[in-house]
């Protein structure tokens, strides 16, 4: 599975941190989601899936396996 974002349409809800933490960070100084994990292991797909979903800006993609 690969994982891609937008930070520039992000705008910091911290959703995507809520639902796949072990994915998704946000910086410090300003909340833009930061990818921990480009290529998530198949077992974070759901959490992943459900990030996608929550997030209000639909900055994140995923693809493949």
């Amino acid at each position: 599975m690969h994982i891609e974002i937008d930070e520039d349409a992000c705008i910091g809800a911290g959703q995507c941190v809520l639902a796949a933490p072990d994915v998704f960070d946000q910086r410090e100084d300003d909340g833009i989601v930061v990818l921990v994990s480009p290529d998530a292991p198949a077992s974070e797909r759901g959490n992943v899936e459900e990030a996608a979903n929550r997030c209000p800006a639909s900055v994140i993609r995923v693809d493949g396996d």
